[in-house]
Order: C-alpha cells, then sequence, then structure tokens
C-alpha cells in the first residue's frame, strides 16, 4: 500500500512569497535563454544561472538537493537535458550544437519558498521532428492549464495532456511527473502527463503546484546513466519538456505564477 501524502494548502500570502521565487526563476531563465547559442559549454550556462540567482538574493534549490539515502546530491543549479535526455542533465562540458534542444530546468528558492518551471530551447535551426516535438509538448501544457481550475480533479489535467497528444503517437513519460511545491521543492499531489479524467486530488483553493510534460518523439520507456541523474529516452530519439507553476487563492482563482516573458524577450519572440 502507498503511503498517503497530505496536499499543503497555501495562505494568499504564501502565495505572494512562492510568486516572488517564481519570478526568479523566471528572470534566471531569461539570462539562460540569451546563452542558448552554439558553441556554448553546458557548466557556463550552469555557472551563469547560478550567479545571477544568488546576486539576486535566492537560493539554487536543486543544487546539493539528495531526495534520499543511496542517492549522490544533485551538484549543480540547472538541469540542462539536451536531445534524447528527458530530465536531470547534469551540466558538464558539453558544447551546444546546431541543431540541438536542450532544456533547462530551474528550480529557486526565496525566503525558503520554491519557484519551479522549464523551457526547451531549440539551437539554431532543428530538424521539423524536433520542431513538431516542442511545438505540441508545448501545446499540451496550455491544454493542460485550462483544466488547472477549482472543482476539476489532477486526473483532468493529466488526461487533458494525454488526449492532446494521442494523435502524435508520442511516448509520454511515466515514471516523471508533475507536482505540488511550497517549502518543499516535491509535495503532494502528484501531477501525471496522462490517465482517465474525473481521477485523483480534487483542484481546491491553496493549491500550489506544477504541470509539466515530459514528451518522446519515440517510445515512452526511459533509461538512466550512472550519473544516477540522466534519464533518458531508451531509444535515443529527442524529448522536449515545459512546466509551469500554478496556484489557486483563496477565491478560488487560477493564476499561472511562472512566466516565459523574459526568455521570450531574450529570443526576440516579442518583436
Amino acid at each position: 500500500m502507498g503511503i498517503l501524502r497530505r496536499v499543503h494548502l497555501k495562505t494568499d500570502s504564501e502565495i505572494e512569497l512562492i510568486k516572488k521565487s517564481s519570478l526568479l526563476v523566471g528572470k534566471t531563465l531569461g539570462e539562460v535563454a540569451k546563452l542558448m547559442k552554439p558553441g556554448v559549454p553546458l557548466y557556463y550556462i550552469d555557472r551563469v544561472a547560478e550567479d545571477f540567482i544568488r546576486d539576486n538574493h535566492g537560493i539554487p534549490s536543486c543544487k546539493g538537493y539528495c531526495p534520499g539515502r543511496g542517492y549522490v546530491p544533485y551538484p549543480a543549479t540547472l538541469c540542462l537535458s539536451v536531445n534524447d535526455v528527458i530530465v536531470h542533465g547534469i551540466p558538464n562540458g558539453y558544447v551546444l550544437k546546431e541543431g540541438d534542444i536542450v532544456t533547462a530546468d530551474c528550480v529557486a528558492s526565496v525566503g525558503g519558498w520554491h519557484g519551479d518551471f522549464a523551457y526547451t530551447f531549440a539551437i539554431g535551426e532543428v530538424s521539423e521532428e524536433k520542431r513538431l516535438l516542442m511545438e505540441r509538448t508545448k501545446a499540451s501544457l496550455y491544454e493542460a492549464l485550462k483544466f488547472a481550475v477549482v472543482g476539476k480533479r489532477i486526473g483532468d489535467v493529466s488526461h487533458a495532456v494525454e488526449s492532446y497528444l494521442k494523435p502524435y503517437r508520442y511516448g509520454i513519460i511515466r515514471e516523471l511527473c508533475g507536482h505540488g511545491i511550497g517549502r518543499s521543492m516535491h509535495e503532494a499531489p502528484d501531477v501525471p502527463n496522462y490517465g482517465p479524467a474525473g481521477q485523483g486530488e480534487m483542484i481546491r483553493p491553496g493549491m500550489v503546484f506544477c504541470i509539466e510534460p515530459m514528451i518522446a518523439a519515440g517510445t515512452h520507456k526511459i533509461k538512466e546513466d550512472n550519473d544516477g541523474w540522466t534519464i533518458r529516452t531508451a531509444d535515443g530519439k529527442p524529448a522536449a519538456h515545459y512546466e509551469h507553476q500554478v496556484a489557486i487563492n483563496s477565491k478560488g482563482q487560477t493564476e499561472v505564477i511562472s512566466t516565459y516573458q523574459y526568455i521570450e524577450e531574450a529570443l526576440g519572440m516579442n518583436n
């Protein structure tokens, strides 16, 4: 029998504190976006992100994070996942190349509250397969956000991702999912990217959680590198990952408290 985890509901004032952390993540990813070019090594991108977070009175939540006994603490600020890496790619000496796609997943805390979201970047011109995967994965996130409202269930959010992507026959990663967030990086409820509608936790005021489709161009099966963190697609095909953080206030209103604004400005998408 699994252990039941209680959802920690937040007050409006606590949500405001979480929003500060989420804003810092957004600005950090804006700085990261400026570096997403051929010739840039991953470790440099990570260093810039860490410096930016610390210079803005935040703490990089991932650095040193250890989920339990038997794990190696995560050694970096960002998860930078290139091509067939789905999540938890450790920034190293790999130099970005034309045609790569790379997901930057960033978690930062201000005052003990965590902000967390992710974005997949194209490095120069990418293949049609990768472009469509990114486009459709991002679209599935926005489809899921429509169901992140009071009165719906987490399963409705999950089903929205799956039903949107079903026609494309992509691999929806099953071992990884979205999650609640607050004083801890990962809280209840889990937010899968597949499953039947009408199931799971009822969405209600005070909930703060992350929705994050992690989608592969081929199989949904995964494999893990020997570093204990890097998760790849089993068939070596590319994967995309987008994430937003939502909060339900005391009036039952849903707010997307993460923002891609700074990323889009850096990429010239608002021009």
